[in-house]
């Protein structure tokens, strides 16, 4: 069974959508998978093509549905039979890892590069939340213990 997965919204782009459904569709053992951004009508869309039997495209369905990546704003999900070549999806996963590597390397050089900076604002938000920290959380653990008490736990 293939099909086509249109995913549409304000904002399916750069939030981790791609990578997602790739981690999807391995864990389901789907046999061929292909991910792509595109745009339609001044929204941006995330098209997924998927190979594979009746019961696991189900489940990547139910799955693409109800879960997606925390940043994306979904306005809908549609679905279509798809009759084309869609990519095995073992040669799609080490082209979409490359392309992610691609992306995140220039992050980690710079972090790397301002690794002193980034640990010396550390260290002052630790002192600045350090004292009144100290303070909710004994009061956390007082709360818990008063809890726990009243539900005969100690």
């Amino acid at each position: 069974m293939k099909l086509k997965l249109k995913i549409i919204g304000t904002k399916v782009h750069d939030v981790g959508y791609r990578p997602y459904l790739t981690e999807l569709a391995m864990r389901l053992a789907l046999r061929g998978f292909e991910v792509y951004n595109d745009d339609e009508e001044g929204k941006q869309v995330v098209i997924a093509l998927v190979d594979g039997d009746e019961q696991r495209i189900a489940k990547f369905l139910n799955s693409a549905t109800k879960e997606r990546p925390q940043l994306a704003s979904v306005d809908s999900m549609n679905s279509e039979d798809f009759v084309g070549d869609i990519m095995p999806l073992w040669q799609f996963a080490s082209i979409n890892t490359a392309s992610q590597m691609n992306k995140a390397i220039p992050l980690l050089i710079a972090v790397k590069d301002n690794a002193d900076a980034i640990l010396v604002e550390i260290r002052g938000l630790r002192e600045d939340i350090q004292p009144g920290y100290a303070i909710n959380f004994r009061q956390v653990q007082a709360d818990v213990r008063t809890i726990k008490d009243r539900l005969g736990m100690l």
